[in-house]
C-alpha cells in the first residue's frame, strides 16, 4: 500500500438519495469459504469485490476448489463454486498468503482441522503482528498440532487430523473468528462442539451452516454443530455491508442539510450497533425491514443530518456489534456535547494498527480530547468543533481509519491530507465514488 498522501476534498452540497452499499465482508467471506467445504456447486450472488474477500477466494483456489466468480455489472463477485466436499482439499503447492485478511487467516484454521494436510498460513507485515493463539489453542484441544506450538503470530504451519474431537469451549474474548474456526472444525469432529462467549458476537456463521446442511443451535452467547457431516451446496446472495453504511450515515449525520438511505443492507442485530449507539447520542436514524437472505435480515437504514447530538454510554457488551465502527462513532462523539464513553475496546488494540491510539491520536491533532483508561475509550466532544485545513491524518494502513478520517474532512468544510488512503482497498474500493454520488 502506498505511503502518499492523498488530498480529500470537502463535500461540495449537502448528501440526498438512496444508495447501496457492495456486499457484507464477513457474509462473503462465509459464503466463498462454505462453498469451497461443500460437495457440489454452490451459486453466490453479491459478494464483495476487495482485497481481503480476493484472499478469501485465492485461499480455496489453491486448496482445490473450482472458483468461478466473476466481477457483475453491479461491482461484486457473481458465480459459483464448486467444493471438495469429502473429497477434502489438496495439499498446496506452498505457503496460502492471507494478505491483510485476518478472517481468512483464522477461518482457514478451522476449515483445514480435519484433514491430512500441512499448509503454512501467512499474511503480509500487519497481518503477521496479529494475535493467533486465540485461535490455535481450542483448535489444539480438538487434535490439531500447529507448528511452532506456542506461536501467537503468522506464519503458522497447521498439520491437521482426520479424527478431530468434539469440544466445549470457552471463549475468552467474543470473537466470531475464534467461534466460526471452531465451529468450521466442529462439522468434521464426531459429537456436539460447543462454544460460549463472555458476549455476544457475529452470527453470521450460525445463519448460514444451516443452509450448507450442518446441524447447528445458536444461542445468545453460545453455538454448537454437531458433526461429522459433509456440507452440501447451498445458494447464497450477501446483502450490503452494514459496517461500510455506517460511514454514509456518520456523514449525512454531520454534514448539514444531509437526508439518505442505505438500501438492501443487512439488519442482522449484531451488526447495527452503530445504530443503536448513534441513536443514544440522539441522531436522526432509523432501520426498516424489507425481508431475508436466508436467515439474513436486510432492508434500509435512513440517517440524516442532526444538529444536536450528546455523549453517552456504550457498555462493554455492545463492542462486539460496533468493532468496525468505534472509529466513526469516535467522530460523531466529537462532534457532540459531553463526553462518551465506549467501554471495554482493548482489542482495537490489536486490529490492522493500534486502532485505539490510533484514534486518540488522530482527534488531538483537531484539538479534540480523547484518552484511554485501561481497556475504556473516552472522547470529550465539542459541537463548535472546527478542522484545521490540510491537517494530514495517517490510515496506518487500516481501510477503517482512512475512510473515518476522510469523512471528518468532508464534513468539516476543509481539504484534509491522508496518508495511505489507497487502504480502503481492503474493504470498500468505492467509498469515495459513493460518497460524491450522493452529493446533491
Amino acid at each position: 500500500m502506498s505511503d502518499e498522501c492523498t488530498i480529500i476534498e470537502p463535500l461540495a452540497s449537502p448528501l440526498a438519495g438512496h444508495v447501496r452499499v457492495p456486499g457484507d465482508k464477513s457474509i462473503s467471506h462465509r459464503a466463498v469459504l462454505f462453498a469451497a467445504m461443500a460437495e457440489g456447486t454452490s451459486k453466490l450472488t453479491g459478494v464483495l469485490d476487495s482485497e481481503d474477500v480476493r484472499s478469501s477466494i485465492c485461499a480455496v483456489r489453491e486448496l482445490g476448489a473450482q472458483v468461478e466468480l466473476d466481477v457483475d455489472d453491479g461491482g461484486a463477485f457473481a458465480g459459483q463454486v464448486t467444493g471438495w466436499g469429502a473429497a477434502g482439499p489438496v495439499q498446496p503447492e506452498g505457503p496460502i498468503d492471507c494478505g491483510n485478511s485476518g478472517t481468512t487467516a483464522r477461518l482457514l484454521m478451522g476449515m483445514l482441522a480435519p484433514w491430512e494436510v500441512e499448509v503454512t498460513i501467512t499474511g503480509d507485515e500487519s497481518l503477521c503482528r496479529r494475535p493467533m493463539r486465540r485461535n490455535t489453542a481450542p483448535l489444539m484441544k480438538m487434535g490439531v498440532q500447529f507448528k511452532p506450538a506456542e506461536a501467537d503470530h503468522l506464519p503458522i504451519t497447521e498439520v491437521g487430523n482426520p479424527n478431530l474431537r468434539a469440544i466445549s469451549y470457552d471463549a475468552p474474548m467474543a470473537s466470531a473468528q475464534l467461534k466460526t474456526a471452531v465451529l468450521m472444525a466442529g462439522v468434521y469432529a464426531k459429537g456436539t462442539t460447543t462454544l460460549n462467549e463472555p458476549a455476544p458476537s457475529r452470527n453470521h456463521t450460525e445463519l448460514m451452516l444451516p443452509e450448507f446442511g450442518v446441524p447447528t443451535t445458536a444461542g445468545t452467547r453460545v453455538a454448537t454443530v454437531s458433526g461429522p457431516v459433509v456440507m452440501h451446496a447451498s445458494d447464497v446472495n450477501v446483502p450490503g455491508d452494514p459496517s461500510s453504511a455506517a460511514f454514509l450515515c456518520a456523514a449525512a449525520i454531520l454534514k448539514r442539510g444531509s437526508s439518505i438511505c442505505v438500501d438492501d443492507v443487512s439488519l442482522n442485530p449484531a451488526r447495527i450497533g452503530f445504530v443503536r449507539t448513534l441513536e443514544r447520542m440522539g441522531a436522526n436514524i432509523e432501520e426498516a425491514r424489507a425481508g431475508s437472505e436466508g436467515k439474513e435480515p436486510f432492508g434500509s437504514i435512513c440517517a440524516s443530518h442532526t444538529p444536536a447530538l450528546h455523549g453517552c454510554e456504550v457498555p462493554s457488551q455492545h463492542f462486539a456489534s460496533i468493532v468496525d465502527e468505534v472509529p466513526i462513532l469516535a467522530i460523531v462523539a466529537a462532534h457532540a456535547r459531553g463526553v462518551t464513553v465506549f467501554k471495554g475496546v482493548g482489542e482495537l488494540r490489536v486490529k490492522e494498527t493500534d486502532r485505539l491510539q490510533a484514534i486518540i491520536d488522530g482527534l488531538e491533532l483537531i484539538g479534540v480530547d480523547a484518552w484511554a483508561e485501561g481497556d475504556n475509550l473516552y472522547v470529550e466532544g465539542d459541537p463548535d468543533l472546527t478542522v484545521p485545513a490540510m491537517t494530514e491524518f495517517d490510515s496506518r494502513g487500516d481501510h477503517r481509519l482512512a475512510m473515518t478520517w476522510a469523512v471528518l474532512g468532508m464534513c468539516a468544510g476543509v481539504p484534509v491530507r491522508i496518508k495511505g488512503f489507497d487502504c480502503i482497498a481492503i474493504s470498500y474500493p468505492g467509498f469515495m465514488d459513493a460518497i460524491r454520488s450522493l452529493e446533491a
